[in-house]
């Protein structure tokens, strides 16, 4: 479908006045932001309305081909006239050229003409169509039909199998399977002169044609957005070669009967857009022009079948290879490695082939967008960049999709498609959630979708939907002897819709729907009963009455309880957010990354009810929190589910009264990176400082922290005002970007564990610029078992000689070898504020050892230097304890603290662990190694310090 002015504004670009906006003909349009890429042909997109809805998305080739006509069409189409379709043929592949702010996110590789693929189209029959939506079952309505007769887009105007022409052609889908995408390509394949079947394309969009309520001619409606083409007009009725696009047929309320829609022939003859259109299917108007209609199944039975020449359904995509050709041309990036991004797209090709949910959601295009732009949040985040949400990236991927659908334009209720979807899909999602199921049987989707069905007119909308949506969201899962069960086709949509239908309020009771409209009725009535029951009759039914005493209705009651439903909200939000059940699950970014690409490693294929068991659902308070977001509620309000201001200010004021409470509880490492993300998710920097005040530690130890997680933790923390006590990011997997993601929020703490990072020299770098930041406020750094070298010792040293804050330094197995402990003795006489230094473990000899011990002994504040499980002579130990000044610890012997070197992982003495690091070790009667117990064995690689 193409623009509504709201989209338009999203854009952030105005796209040029050839679109077939009728409706608003009086706005001038231009274009103001284009993308040029080199077209190859041979390559295909998967995008359905994702990329074609009000937003385009496509690439202007910089070589527009010229156009190849007959002598005879040539010479008619000479000086002016010519002029006309050149210009026409450059403005419209202008408009279709403009990438939206979507697409801007992902870099200049999505042009149309680059990874383009052909969805499936099936050529069905006028009984397939046309038969009652009320005789299909739900599971029926899901099965994909057989494609029997395959047709190309080249084939659509081909004679039919009778031999008869084909002069009008009705193309329809479900939402997300690529009719859009596919007119998209077609025209600007005219556009550049690769479409030579048609003189002139046509294109109007019919949700436009909808708002024009007064009378037009054709020939006015295509001038006034096409005015170059103004001289070509009276001429349209004496050539075959012309096509109109009528898009989104669903907008329009035909009526084909003779009495109520008359006959005309005269393309100026001022008539209702719906009138127009109507002639136009007839052939009675422009009789030799070809008519292609996109719509949705549902509004088919509005064309009688004797006006139509050819059916044909897009089906999506059920080639798997055609998938593969897409992800790995849309998971390149302009910054990316390609080593990366191949090893990305192997890992997806693979959990496609093993896993067949994920597989059949990929049939839809526009669910291949929503997976490449997911894996764009995860891999290609990087500092710097806008903040992009994983809330923001459903939402849009929905108002690309639904955005100004409504479900039934010939409903009175003109209720929005999403709004829809909300408050039935919602509710099953929502149920879902709270009784931890991804499954569901018929009867569970009856019980949610048939709960408003009171009347005739809900039961159409139900119809409607479930022809052309209903698929969008869940799919069927069959099983020989077993009960069809229906999943959600990704299952992080359920978790989202369900957070969609708490935050709008549809799960409030029947007294908290009143709301305040009714309590101002209420005030306005005053205290006269049978005011108050005339009142409350027009909104409830009867029943509804026995819930409470009438005589006891005040306004203020209706006050409180729309209170209650804000404070409800909240309450869901925090006790999703921390359940205790789910304090040992992975953090939900990356349950995100293995639903996508699989886990690595061996396969493992449990049951139903095991996956149900495992799946945690903590993305459900984490969407919440996003929608929340004053971004997300402008596009919710596209999708016509509002969320007013003050609603959310409540319901905020409830949320922070509960979350910290919760917050200052210690969170297992994972479920503190989920409630980070949770704060990020929000986008409320006030909220969020709000919270992040009460931490007084970050423990996100163990935690894989990719750009993302890095990227997020910097968002929420980096504006910290006071320096934390703790960080501790041991075993994190951190690499130098990492390290210069966090470094605002590790020169705000006090002690930072980087300890088991496999951190390198260029990870040394990045620590060197934090450690010499004017605001660094470390002073104990623990790198201990990672790979620094001597080259990472001499930026450490070189930080060490000139940082003001750093106290205790900890560079345990590191490998500095005696290189490393020359550069540290070096500038160590320049620093004025250390007291220990740990260099245990590190291949260090008696030379080094002694330079070393010696500028420790001349320091002022250095009390302490560890240097036991080094290569140390008996000549060079006793030379290390004739040092005074300062405590040199060369080895671990009797005393008060060596009886638990020999604690094994469970926590138990283990003799033989000390017997097998204590023979080489030379007794001094003062020892000092802290805090053993919490410490990993000390032996081989694995040798750390806490």
């Amino acid at each position: 479908m193409w623009p509504l002015p709201s989209v338009l504004r999203e854009m952030q670009c105005r796209p040029v006045s050839c679109v077939g906006l009728l409706a608003r003909s009086e706005r001038l349009l231009t274009v103001t932001d284009r993308s040029h890429c080199q077209p190859r042909r041979n390559h295909h997109s998967l995008h359905g309305r994702t990329s074609s809805r009000a937003i385009p998305h496509i690439f202007l080739s910089p070589k527009t081909q010229g156009p190849f006509w007959s002598f005879s069409v040539w010479r008619f189409l000479s000086g002016v006239t010519t002029d006309a379709i050149q210009q026409h043929r450059k403005l419209l592949s202008k408009w279709f050229s403009c990438l939206p702010s979507e697409e801007r996110h992902f870099g200049p590789s999505f042009a149309i003409d680059s990874i383009h693929v052909d969805p499936v189209i099936r050529e069905s029959s006028l009984e397939e169509t046309l038969r009652p939506l009320s005789d299909l079952s739900i599971q029926s309505q899901l099965q994909s039909p057989l494609c029997p007769r395959s047709i190309s887009v080249c084939q659509l105007f081909r004679p039919n199998a009778s031999g008869q022409q084909v002069r009008s052609v009705v193309l329809y889908g479900t939402v997300g399977t690529g009719k859009s995408t596919m007119i998209r390509k077609m025209i600007l394949d005219w556009c550049h002169g690769r479409n030579t079947e048609f003189q002139l394309i046509i294109p109007l969009s019919c949700e436009d044609l909808s708002q024009v309520k007064a009378p037009i001619s054709l020939s006015k409606l295509i001038t006034r957005k096409y005015l170059h083409l103004k001289n070509l007009i009276p001429t349209l009725s004496q050539h075959s070669r012309v096509l109109f696009i009528l898009n989104s047929l669903e907008w329009m309320d035909l009526d084909f009967r003779m009495a109520t829609t008359e006959l005309c022939s005269d393309p100026d003859e001022p008539l209702p857009p719906s009138a127009i259109i109507v002639n136009l299917l007839r052939g009675y108007l422009l009789p030799e022009a070809k008519v292609l209609v996109t719509t949705r199944p549902s509004a088919l039975r509005r064309i009688p079948g004797k006006y139509i020449g050819r059916y044909a359904e897009i089906c999506g995509f059920s080639d798997m290879e055609l998938q593969k050709m897409y992800f790995h041309l849309r998971l390149g990036h302009k910054d990316a490695d390609p080593k990366e991004t191949e090893n990305l797209a192997e890992m997806l090709f693979r959990n496609l082939e093993h896993h067949s949910q994920l597989s059949a959601a990929c049939f839809l295009p526009s669910y291949c967008w929503l997976t490449c732009a997911t894996l764009h949040l995860l891999y290609y985040t990087k500092p710097g960049d806008s903040p992009r949400t994983l809330t923001g990236i459903y939402t849009s991927f929905l108002r690309l999709n639904f955005a100004g659908e409504v479900l039934d334009i010939t409903h009175p209720s003109k209720i929005s498609l999403m709004r829809y979807v909300a408050r039935t899909v919602g509710k099953l999602a929502f149920e879902g959630c709270r009784s931890r199921r991804m499954q569901f049987t018929e009867a569970d989707l009856i019980r949610c979708f048939q709960v408003q069905l009171n009347s005739e007119e809900e039961l159409n909308l139900l119809d409607v939907f479930r022809a052309d949506a209903f698929r969008f969201f869940l799919t069927p899962s069959f099983h020989p002897d077993k009960e069809t069960l229906f999943t959600f086709t990704i299952p992080a949509m359920q978790e989202y819709l369900a957070a969609l239908y708490v935050v709008l309020g549809e799960n409030k009771t029947a007294l908290q729907r009143i709301g305040r409209e009714v309590s101002d009725i209420i005030s306005k009535a005053g205290e006269d009963v049978v005011a108050v029951v005339n009142v409350l009759s027009k909104f409830l039914p009867l029943r509804v009455f026995a819930l409470f005493n009438l005589l006891r209705v005040v306004p203020k009651l209706f006050g409180r309880v729309s209170g209650m439903s804000r404070e409800n909200i909240a309450q869901t939000m925090t006790v999703e957010m921390f359940r205790e059940e789910d304090a040992f699950n992975d953090d939900v970014l990356d349950q995100i990354n293995s639903s996508i690409l699989g886990i690595e490693g061996p396969l493992q294929m449990p049951n139903e009810e095991e996956m149900s068991k495992q799946e945690a659902f903590e993305l459900f308070p984490i969407f919440m929190a996003g929608l929340l977001s004053r971004q997300n509620r402008i596009m919710l309000d596209q999708l016509g589910c509002s969320i007013m201001n003050l609603s959310a200010l409540e319901i905020i004021r409830a949320l922070k009264k509960h979350l910290l409470r919760s917050s200052l509880k210690k969170l297992p490492p994972s479920e503190l990176m989920d409630f980070l993300f949770f704060l990020y998710e929000f986008q409320n920097e006030e909220f969020t400082a709000g919270l992040v005040t009460s931490l007084r530690s970050l423990d996100i130890s163990t935690v894989r922290m990719t750009p993302l997680k890095c990227f997020v933790v910097e968002n929420v923390m980096g504006n910290l005002v006071k320096p934390l006590e703790e960080f501790n990011l041991s075993s994190c997997h951190l690499d130098p970007d990492a390290i210069h993601t966090l470094a605002p929020v590790l020169r705000r703490c006090k002690n930072v564990n980087l300890q088991m990072n496999s951190l390198g020299p260029d990870s040394c770098k990045a620590l060197q610029d934090v450690l010499l930041h004017p605001d660094c406020a470390i002073t104990n750094l623990r790198l201990c078992n990672n790979p620094l070298t001597p080259e990472g010792a001499r930026l450490i040293a070189e930080a060490l000689a000139r940082n003001h804050s750093l106290t205790h330094l900890s560079l345990l197995h590191t490998d500095v070898r005696d290189e490393g402990a020359e550069f540290l003795a070096h500038h160590l006489g320049n620093n004025q504020h250390l007291k220990e230094l740990n260099l245990a473990y590190n291949g260090i000899h008696d030379q080094a050892a002694l330079r070393l011990g010696e500028e420790a002994a001349r320091h002022p504040t250095l009390s302490r230097v560890h240097l036991y499980f080094n290569e140390l002579s008996d000549e060079g130990l006793r030379s290390l304890q004739s040092l005074g000044g300062v405590r040199v610890l060369v080895s671990l012997t009797e005393g008060t603290d060596p009886p638990a070197i020999g604690l094994d992982s469970s926590g138990t003495s283990n003799p033989m662990l000390v017997a097998g690091i204590m023979p080489r070790l030379v007794p001094i009667s003062h020892c000092y190694f802290r805090d053993l117990q919490s410490s990993r064995a000390l032996t081989g690689k694995h040798a750390t310090e806490n």
